[in-house]
């Protein structure tokens, strides 16, 4: 055999062997599907047949009532979730400590409450990254659910914030806190709402005028329906789903 001929076979005998390793030591491969037909959803509620619920504030003005809605959820041992701009995060930024060492889930909202769809792609990843690593340097903490402003977006927009590791979250309870109808208006908006149900996200804001007066009354009506709360971060599945036409989460059988 030539010393020539030799070292191919030994080249091609390598190759193989980097093959088989690839093969051997690859990752499972994470089965996730965010699409609907042709549009890129986030996740509005999710299918479970566990009586487990979410409740959010976004965060992006005023911290007036911030510690009392944190007083409210620690007397009845609930974890929420609380979305936070990069503005609130820098104005507030031991009440963003306060809520992490509550143990509550702390979300991205972007760092300037921007209409994201309007944006260009680099614009979106900037806002989502500003913000996070506000967040990643007072806390610790990487964040990786995301909720548009306004709940507004589009196919980019989703794809955008899973390209940067975060899942896009919006609600399919709102209790409309923010038009200021009253305390009774908003525990009706979402104890009495048609889409409520296991998997339900609900949507609240911290600055709302009356959120903090209706929040005792909403747990209380809701536990005594039988719904366990969890952060979002506890009620999604992370990976090996799929989503339906209505943004609702369903894990791949």
């Amino acid at each position: 055999m030539s010393k020539r001929l030799f070292n191919s076979l030994m080249i091609f005998a390598f190759a193989g062997l980097l093959i088989l390793c690839a093969v051997t030591w690859a990752p499972k491969i994470i089965s996730v599907s965010s699409t609907a037909g042709n549009r890129e959803l986030p996740i509005y509620c999710v299918e479970t047949e566990k009586p487990q619920i979410s409740i959010s504030f976004d965060a992006a003005w005023g911290n007036e009532d911030t510690q009392a809605l944190l007083d409210i959820l620690a007397s009845h041992e609930v974890k929420a979730t609380f979305f936070m701009t990069g503005g609130w995060v820098e104005s507030y930024p031991d009440d963003v400590k306060k809520i992490y060492e509550a143990g509550h889930d702390l979300g991205n909202h972007s760092e300037s409450h921007k209409y994201m769809s309007k944006l260009s792609d680099e614009e979106m990843t900037r806002e989502l990254m500003t913000v996070h690593n506000k967040v990643k340097e007072l806390t610790g903490y990487e964040m990786f659910l995301f909720r548009p402003p306004y709940g507004d977006y589009n196919n980019e927009v989703v794809t955008n914030a899973r390209k940067n590791g975060y899942y896009p979250i919006q609600w399919n309870v709102d209790s409309l806190d923010w038009k200021d109808y009253g305390a009774a208006d908003i525990v009706k908006k979402i104890t009495e709402n048609k889409n409520l149900g296991n998997g339900s996200i609900i949507l609240c804001h911290n600055g709302a005028k009356y959120t903090k007066d209706a929040l005792d009354t909403v747990i209380t009506t809701l536990q005594d329906k039988g719904y366990e709360f969890v952060p979002i971060s506890q009620l999604i599945y992370k990976d090996n789903y799929h989503m339906n036409h209505e943004g609702r989460q369903i894990p791949d059988a």
